[in-house]
């Protein structure tokens, strides 16, 4: 990963970042991992069809249990112990933008899956070696901490930084489809980002060679840069779902990638 970029277009990317989001390495936007998509820019069920990080205090881990379907024992690995709340994304192909989206919640009698929703991931589909710009959202387990959007707070649990300006955003997707709104409501994904800020955070604890601005948000129709997208109702059910305090995670990559 690049560790001396020009400072101008560091600036100059700083600048995008208020605004963008959606894995392009800046804020993102449709969750550009950085860059806001070329022309100004992502609840829950069994699957159908086809990180924040860790404090200090000590985690009593069990095993899960495997009705969370369509991951294989790689990826359970990954999932945290403590997390009560796990969205998984599965891409209908490595290289297929389209992709479902299940929100599970650990029980006593273990997981309980809501319904599947239909969703978008990046143009190029799924990578597990996430790099900025590439066009494919990153496959792997990640926190989901944090909120915010250009309309006012649905009614979520998680931090919320309403900014209407900040989650502005104009333009058209790779379909020629609008893109204004698919910023009223998003949530971090924490891949290369700090927890515990604002989704327009542009901080990359990794870099920005492995982009970052990876976000769930409001479809617009089309693919994304990096993010998975939702229709609003689907948005803002989620953001009133997902509770801090049951630690919720985000599994996502193509099926393929997931099952191993």
């Amino acid at each position: 990963m690049p560790s001396r970029l020009p400072v101008a277009l560091v600036l100059a990317a700083a600048a995008l970042a208020s605004v963008s989001g959606c894995g392009t390495g800046g804020t993102s936007g449709s969750g550009t991992d950085a860059a806001p998509h070329t022309q100004q820019a992502a609840p829950l069920s069994p699957l159908s069809g086809a990180d924040g990080t860790g404090g200090t205090a000590t985690v009593t881990v069990s095993p899960l249990p495997s009705e969370l379907a369509g991951l294989g024992a790689r990826t359970l690995a990954e999932v945290p112990g403590n997390a009560r709340q796990v969205v998984i994304v599965t891409g209908r192909g490595k290289n297929s933008p389209l992709s479902r989206v299940v929100l599970y919640r650990r029980t006593a009698n273990g997981w309980d899956a809501g319904a599947t929703w239909a969703a978008h991931n990046a143009k190029e589909g799924w990578r597990a070696d996430h790099r900025a710009g590439d066009l494919r959202s990153p496959v792997g387990v990640f926190a989901l901490t944090d909120a915010g959007g250009r309309l006012g707070d649905p009614g979520t649990r998680l931090p919320y930084d309403h900014a209407p300006v900040g989650f502005s955003i104009g333009g058209t997707g790779f379909a020629g489809e609008p893109l204004a709104g698919s910023f009223d409501y998003v949530v971090a994904i924490n891949y290369n980002r700090r927890p515990g800020t604002s989704p327009r955070d542009w901080t990359r604890p990794e870099g920005a060679g492995k982009g970052g601005g990876i976000w769930f948000h409001v479809d617009h129709g089309g693919p994304t840069h990096g993010c998975v997208s939702l229709s609003e109702p689907h948005m803002k059910t989620l953001l009133r779902t997902l509770d801090p305090a049951l630690h919720p995670v985000v599994v996502m990559g193509d099926a393929a990638s997931l099952a191993r």
